[in-house]
């Protein structure tokens, strides 16, 4: 990868605009199927742009979304943290630093806003993801196991859950299920 690929690619604040290039893009890196805790869908992105307090960033090449992360003030009932909670990279575009610029992009407008900490999670078979975060000053905090028990006897404990009936989040009223693209 040459320095100019990297020059073109412009971080800008996310405006309606970009909405459904980071819906679509979503959609196409984001596994749904596997993280039953949380979904992609049009309100995920919906709740951060609808909130004054966002941290939301595109990477753009020219008009092209070809990278998002999607930040807010606040995480779970610590009005003092901020949350970077979905980030992402069109594969044809990783490996050249964009999505260390959309990860500083967003924590510097966290901590500009006020947090004292901004934190995120990472799936821990994620080791991509792990390894951004580690390498831009992120450190492992807490460790929490979903535990899966299955109605089916006999069947594998720990497999990927798929196929989640809906029920309402209490953080953020959010779906569970299985939100696939149109």
């Amino acid at each position: 990868m040459s320095e100019s690929s990297q020059t073109e690619i412009v971080i800008a604040p996310v405006g309606l605009e970009h909405l459904r290039q980071i819906l679509d893009l979503g959609y196409r890196v984001f596994d749904t199927t596997v993280k039953p805790y949380t979904s992609w869908s049009l309100t995920a992105v919906a709740e951060h742009l609808d909130s004054g307090d966002s941290a939301c960033w595109v990477a753009l090449d020219g008009t092209a979304v070809v990278g998002f992360v999607l930040g807010s003030q606040t995480f779970e009932l610590r009005d003092d943290w901020g949350y970077l909670e979905w980030i992402a990279v069109d594969p044809a575009y990783q490996g050249r630093g964009i999505a260390g610029r959309l990860v500083d992009a967003c924590c510097e407008a966290l901590f500009a806003g006020g947090a004292s900490r901004v934190v995120t999670d990472v799936e821990s078979s994620n080791s991509a993801s792990a390894t951004l975060m580690s390498r831009n000053g992120f450190a492992p905090a807490v460790t929490v196991t979903l535990f899966v028990r299955s109605s089916q006897p006999g069947e594998e404990p720990g497999r990927a859950v798929r196929g989640v009936s809906k029920r309402p989040l209490i953080r953020s009223g959010r779906l569970l299920g299985d939100h696939r693209n149109p």
